[in-house]
Protein backbone atom coordinates (compact mmCIF):
# COMPACT_ATOMS: atom_id res chain seq x y z
CA UNK A 1 0.00 0.00 0.00
CA UNK A 2 1.35 3.50 -0.67
CA UNK A 3 2.46 5.62 2.14
CA UNK A 4 0.00 8.33 1.32
CA UNK A 5 -2.85 5.94 1.16
CA UNK A 6 -1.74 4.47 4.32
CA UNK A 7 -1.88 8.20 6.03
CA UNK A 8 -4.96 8.71 4.92
CA UNK A 9 -6.67 5.53 6.27
CA UNK A 10 -4.38 5.70 9.71
CA UNK A 11 -6.01 9.31 9.82
CA UNK A 12 -9.50 7.55 8.84
CA UNK A 13 -9.32 5.30 11.56
CA UNK A 14 -8.14 7.67 14.02
CA UNK A 15 -11.31 9.66 13.27
CA UNK A 16 -13.75 6.63 13.34
CA UNK A 17 -12.41 5.46 16.51
CA UNK A 18 -12.57 8.91 18.31
CA UNK A 19 -16.33 8.87 17.04
CA UNK A 20 -17.14 5.59 18.67
CA UNK A 21 -15.57 6.00 22.03
CA UNK A 22 -17.45 9.47 22.05
CA UNK A 23 -20.78 7.29 21.76
CA UNK A 24 -19.07 5.14 23.85
CA UNK A 25 -18.69 7.60 26.58
CA UNK A 26 -19.94 10.83 26.32
CA UNK A 27 -23.29 10.52 24.10
CA UNK A 28 -26.81 9.75 25.52
CA UNK A 29 -26.14 11.91 28.94
CA UNK A 30 -23.62 9.43 30.03
CA UNK A 31 -21.87 12.11 32.07
CA UNK A 32 -25.49 13.47 34.12
CA UNK A 33 -25.66 10.04 34.92
CA UNK A 34 -22.08 9.47 36.31
CA UNK A 35 -23.29 12.02 39.11
CA UNK A 36 -25.76 9.66 40.44
CA UNK A 37 -23.94 6.77 42.17
CA UNK A 38 -26.06 3.60 42.27
CA UNK A 39 -23.30 0.77 41.79
CA UNK A 40 -21.18 -0.80 39.13
CA UNK A 41 -23.12 -2.73 36.76
CA UNK A 42 -21.57 -6.10 35.16
CA UNK A 43 -24.21 -7.60 32.99
CA UNK A 44 -22.07 -11.20 32.49
CA UNK A 45 -24.73 -13.64 31.33
CA UNK A 46 -26.19 -12.99 27.66
CA UNK A 47 -29.51 -12.01 27.85
CA UNK A 48 -30.40 -12.48 24.28
CA UNK A 49 -30.15 -12.55 20.68
CA UNK A 50 -27.78 -9.96 18.86
CA UNK A 51 -30.01 -8.54 16.26
CA UNK A 52 -33.69 -9.50 15.51
CA UNK A 53 -35.68 -8.82 12.46
CA UNK A 54 -36.24 -5.21 11.72
CA UNK A 55 -38.54 -3.44 14.14
CA UNK A 56 -39.59 0.30 14.02
CA UNK A 57 -38.25 0.94 17.95
CA UNK A 58 -35.35 2.37 19.80
CA UNK A 59 -33.97 -0.94 21.24
CA UNK A 60 -33.85 -2.81 17.72
CA UNK A 61 -31.86 0.83 16.44
CA UNK A 62 -29.28 0.19 19.48
CA UNK A 63 -28.99 -3.52 18.97
CA UNK A 64 -28.02 -2.74 15.09
CA UNK A 65 -26.16 -0.08 16.10
CA UNK A 66 -23.57 -2.19 18.17
CA UNK A 67 -23.15 -4.96 14.98
CA UNK A 68 -22.96 -2.19 12.31
CA UNK A 69 -21.03 0.68 13.86
CA UNK A 70 -17.45 -2.05 14.49
CA UNK A 71 -18.03 -3.41 10.76
CA UNK A 72 -16.12 -0.77 9.65
CA UNK A 73 -12.81 -1.84 12.05
CA UNK A 74 -12.75 -5.49 10.39
CA UNK A 75 -12.32 -3.22 7.16
CA UNK A 76 -9.67 -0.37 8.42
CA UNK A 77 -7.19 -2.38 11.21
CA UNK A 78 -6.37 -5.29 8.58
CA UNK A 79 -5.84 -2.81 5.75
CA UNK A 80 -3.12 -0.94 8.24
CA UNK A 81 -1.67 -4.03 9.75
CA UNK A 82 -1.64 -7.50 8.06
CA UNK A 83 -3.63 -9.54 10.84
CA UNK A 84 -4.90 -12.91 10.82
CA UNK A 85 -8.49 -13.58 11.54
CA UNK A 86 -7.99 -15.08 14.73
CA UNK A 87 -5.73 -12.90 16.18
CA UNK A 88 -7.97 -9.98 14.88
CA UNK A 89 -10.55 -10.75 16.83
CA UNK A 90 -8.97 -11.73 19.82
CA UNK A 91 -7.20 -8.24 20.17
CA UNK A 92 -10.53 -6.77 19.08
CA UNK A 93 -12.06 -8.54 22.27
CA UNK A 94 -9.60 -7.74 24.29
CA UNK A 95 -10.20 -4.00 23.53
CA UNK A 96 -13.73 -4.08 24.14
CA UNK A 97 -13.51 -6.02 27.53
CA UNK A 98 -11.29 -3.13 28.41
CA UNK A 99 -13.37 -0.65 27.19
CA UNK A 100 -16.53 -1.66 28.39
CA UNK A 101 -14.96 -2.12 31.88
CA UNK A 102 -13.94 1.36 31.79
CA UNK A 103 -17.58 2.30 30.94
CA UNK A 104 -18.51 0.51 34.02
CA UNK A 105 -15.77 1.77 36.69
CA UNK A 106 -16.43 5.32 35.49
CA UNK A 107 -20.24 4.93 36.00
CA UNK A 108 -20.65 6.31 32.21
CA UNK A 109 -22.48 2.58 31.09
CA UNK A 110 -22.06 -0.40 32.47
CA UNK A 111 -20.34 -3.99 31.43
CA UNK A 112 -22.70 -5.76 29.22
CA UNK A 113 -21.69 -8.68 27.84
CA UNK A 114 -24.40 -8.73 24.78
CA UNK A 115 -22.75 -5.47 23.64
CA UNK A 116 -19.40 -7.42 23.71
CA UNK A 117 -21.16 -10.12 21.76
CA UNK A 118 -22.35 -7.70 19.63
CA UNK A 119 -19.56 -5.46 18.51
CA UNK A 120 -17.20 -8.91 18.19
CA UNK A 121 -19.50 -10.22 15.60
CA UNK A 122 -19.42 -6.86 13.98
CA UNK A 123 -15.74 -6.66 13.70
CA UNK A 124 -15.81 -10.26 12.54
CA UNK A 125 -17.65 -9.46 9.42
CA UNK A 126 -15.82 -6.54 8.51
CA UNK A 127 -13.00 -8.51 8.24
CA UNK A 128 -14.61 -10.91 5.90
CA UNK A 129 -15.58 -8.37 3.85
CA UNK A 130 -12.32 -6.93 4.28
CA UNK A 131 -10.85 -10.63 2.69
CA UNK A 132 -13.45 -10.27 -0.02
CA UNK A 133 -12.96 -6.89 -1.42
CA UNK A 134 -9.82 -5.18 -0.17
CA UNK A 135 -6.94 -8.40 0.70
CA UNK A 136 -5.60 -7.69 -2.61
CA UNK A 137 -6.06 -5.52 -5.67
CA UNK A 138 -9.00 -3.46 -5.17
CA UNK A 139 -11.85 -3.50 -8.22
CA UNK A 140 -15.10 -1.61 -8.30
CA UNK A 141 -16.58 -5.34 -8.60
CA UNK A 142 -14.72 -6.27 -5.66
CA UNK A 143 -15.83 -3.52 -3.61
CA UNK A 144 -19.09 -4.86 -4.43
CA UNK A 145 -18.91 -8.16 -3.67
CA UNK A 146 -17.43 -6.81 -0.43
CA UNK A 147 -20.34 -4.60 0.35
CA UNK A 148 -22.77 -7.13 -0.63
CA UNK A 149 -20.97 -10.08 1.78
CA UNK A 150 -21.59 -7.83 4.68
CA UNK A 151 -25.23 -7.11 3.73
CA UNK A 152 -25.31 -11.13 3.56
CA UNK A 153 -23.75 -11.61 6.94
CA UNK A 154 -26.07 -9.04 8.58
CA UNK A 155 -29.46 -10.76 7.13
CA UNK A 156 -27.72 -13.62 8.18
CA UNK A 157 -26.90 -12.95 11.64
CA UNK A 158 -30.90 -12.08 11.89
CA UNK A 159 -31.84 -15.27 10.85
CA UNK A 160 -29.56 -17.19 13.20
CA UNK A 161 -31.13 -14.90 16.14
CA UNK A 162 -34.78 -15.33 14.80
CA UNK A 163 -33.78 -19.33 14.84
CA UNK A 164 -33.15 -19.18 18.48
CA UNK A 165 -34.77 -16.10 19.88
CA UNK A 166 -38.74 -16.80 20.74
CA UNK A 167 -41.10 -13.95 20.92
CA UNK A 168 -44.26 -13.30 22.62
CA UNK A 169 -47.16 -15.28 21.05
CA UNK A 170 -50.71 -13.89 20.61
CA UNK A 171 -53.21 -14.49 23.18
CA UNK A 172 -54.98 -17.84 22.97
CA UNK A 173 -58.56 -18.36 24.14
CA UNK A 174 -57.88 -21.10 27.31
CA UNK A 175 -60.79 -22.98 25.39
CA UNK A 176 -58.28 -23.80 22.57
CA UNK A 177 -55.69 -25.78 24.94
CA UNK A 178 -55.24 -29.69 25.25
CA UNK A 179 -57.76 -31.18 27.34
CA UNK A 180 -60.61 -29.31 29.66
CA UNK A 181 -62.45 -30.93 32.60
CA UNK A 182 -65.27 -29.42 34.31
CA UNK A 183 -67.49 -26.36 33.67
CA UNK A 184 -67.27 -25.04 30.14
CA UNK A 185 -66.81 -20.76 30.31
CA UNK A 186 -69.62 -19.03 28.27
CA UNK A 187 -67.83 -18.59 24.62
CA UNK A 188 -70.54 -17.19 22.33
CA UNK A 189 -73.34 -14.88 22.89
CA UNK A 190 -71.88 -12.98 25.11
CA UNK A 191 -73.42 -10.78 27.22
CA UNK A 192 -72.69 -7.15 27.89
CA UNK A 193 -72.75 -6.05 31.77
CA UNK A 194 -71.55 -3.13 33.81
CA UNK A 195 -68.24 -3.16 36.13
CA UNK A 196 -67.91 0.30 38.20
CA UNK A 197 -69.97 2.42 35.90
CA UNK A 198 -68.25 0.79 32.42
CA UNK A 199 -70.09 -0.78 29.61
CA UNK A 200 -68.18 -4.00 29.44
CA UNK A 201 -68.26 -6.01 25.94
CA UNK A 202 -66.50 -9.18 26.46
CA UNK A 203 -64.58 -10.58 23.03
CA UNK A 204 -63.56 -14.34 24.21
CA UNK A 205 -65.20 -15.77 27.27
CA UNK A 206 -66.71 -15.13 30.57
CA UNK A 207 -66.37 -16.76 33.47
CA UNK A 208 -69.05 -16.91 36.50
CA UNK A 209 -70.44 -19.13 38.99
CA UNK A 210 -73.47 -19.00 37.09
CA UNK A 211 -75.87 -18.44 39.80
CA UNK A 212 -74.18 -20.79 42.08
CA UNK A 213 -72.12 -20.56 44.64
CA UNK A 214 -68.76 -21.69 43.20
CA UNK A 215 -68.08 -22.88 40.11
CA UNK A 216 -64.68 -24.51 38.86
CA UNK A 217 -63.06 -24.90 35.55
CA UNK A 218 -59.94 -26.79 35.18
CA UNK A 219 -57.45 -26.87 32.07
CA UNK A 220 -54.33 -29.66 31.82
CA UNK A 221 -51.93 -27.65 29.78
CA UNK A 222 -49.03 -30.23 29.34
CA UNK A 223 -46.15 -28.46 31.17
CA UNK A 224 -46.16 -25.23 28.99
CA UNK A 225 -43.35 -23.03 30.12
CA UNK A 226 -42.92 -19.16 30.01
CA UNK A 227 -46.62 -18.47 30.12
CA UNK A 228 -48.61 -15.33 30.77
CA UNK A 229 -52.15 -16.00 31.77
CA UNK A 230 -54.33 -12.65 30.99
CA UNK A 231 -57.70 -11.44 32.35
CA UNK A 232 -60.38 -9.16 33.44
CA UNK A 233 -61.61 -9.18 36.61
CA UNK A 234 -65.04 -7.44 37.99
CA UNK A 235 -68.47 -7.79 39.48
CA UNK A 236 -71.65 -6.83 37.62
CA UNK A 237 -72.89 -3.34 39.20
CA UNK A 238 -76.44 -4.68 39.08
CA UNK A 239 -76.00 -7.51 41.87
CA UNK A 240 -74.68 -7.79 45.22
CA UNK A 241 -71.42 -6.52 45.36
CA UNK A 242 -69.86 -10.07 46.46
CA UNK A 243 -67.84 -12.79 45.08
CA UNK A 244 -63.90 -14.00 44.54
CA UNK A 245 -61.64 -15.82 42.05
CA UNK A 246 -58.81 -18.12 42.34
CA UNK A 247 -56.36 -18.59 39.76
CA UNK A 248 -54.55 -22.11 40.95
CA UNK A 249 -51.42 -23.55 38.98
CA UNK A 250 -50.62 -27.44 39.90
CA UNK A 251 -52.34 -27.21 43.15
CA UNK A 252 -50.63 -23.86 44.61
CA UNK A 253 -53.13 -20.59 44.65
CA UNK A 254 -51.26 -17.84 42.49
CA UNK A 255 -53.45 -15.00 42.55
CA UNK A 256 -57.00 -14.29 44.59
CA UNK A 257 -59.41 -11.67 43.52
CA UNK A 258 -62.11 -9.77 45.59
CA UNK A 259 -64.55 -7.24 46.05
CA UNK A 260 -61.35 -4.85 47.30
CA UNK A 261 -59.66 -5.84 43.55
CA UNK A 262 -59.20 -3.00 40.80
CA UNK A 263 -61.98 -4.17 38.46
CA UNK A 264 -63.59 -2.92 35.08
CA UNK A 265 -61.99 -2.17 31.79
CA UNK A 266 -58.61 -1.07 33.26
CA UNK A 267 -58.35 -4.46 35.81
CA UNK A 268 -56.47 -6.16 32.84
CA UNK A 269 -53.93 -8.61 34.69
CA UNK A 270 -51.06 -10.34 32.71
CA UNK A 271 -49.40 -13.23 35.34
CA UNK A 272 -46.41 -14.47 33.89
CA UNK A 273 -46.21 -18.61 35.01
CA UNK A 274 -42.63 -20.44 34.68
CA UNK A 275 -44.31 -23.86 34.12
CA UNK A 276 -47.71 -24.99 34.20
CA UNK A 277 -49.68 -28.41 33.91
CA UNK A 278 -53.01 -28.26 35.50
CA UNK A 279 -54.73 -24.88 35.31
CA UNK A 280 -57.62 -24.02 37.73
CA UNK A 281 -59.77 -21.13 37.94
CA UNK A 282 -62.17 -20.97 40.47
CA UNK A 283 -65.00 -18.05 40.63
CA UNK A 284 -67.80 -17.49 43.40
CA UNK A 285 -70.46 -15.52 43.74
CA UNK A 286 -71.41 -12.60 41.48
CA UNK A 287 -67.35 -12.45 40.34
CA UNK A 288 -66.99 -12.55 36.69
CA UNK A 289 -63.49 -13.51 34.65
CA UNK A 290 -63.65 -12.61 31.28
CA UNK A 291 -61.30 -12.65 27.93
CA UNK A 292 -59.44 -14.98 29.52
CA UNK A 293 -56.81 -15.78 27.87
CA UNK A 294 -53.13 -17.52 27.49
CA UNK A 295 -50.05 -16.72 25.69
CA UNK A 296 -46.71 -18.08 25.11
CA UNK A 297 -43.30 -18.03 23.52
CA UNK A 298 -42.95 -19.02 19.88
CA UNK A 299 -40.43 -18.40 17.15
CA UNK A 300 -41.88 -15.83 14.09
CA UNK A 301 -42.98 -18.54 11.82
CA UNK A 302 -45.23 -20.56 14.54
Amino acid sequence: MELKSRKIILAGTICYTILILFFMFLAFNRLDGATSVDGYTFILVPEGVPLKFPELNYSWIVDFGNIAAFIPFGILFPLLYRVRLGKFISLFVLAILVLETIQALTYLGSFDINDVISNTIGAAIGYVGYRVGFSSNISYKKLMASALTIVVLVFGVMVVSEILQKREGPIQSLTVMKEMTGTTPMTEKLPSFTVAGEQIEPKMNVYSSEGESTKTYNYILGNKENVWLSFYFGIPDNVDFKGEAKIIVDGQELYQLNEQSPQGAESLRELPINKVNELTIIVSGNAKLWDVGIRGMQHWWE
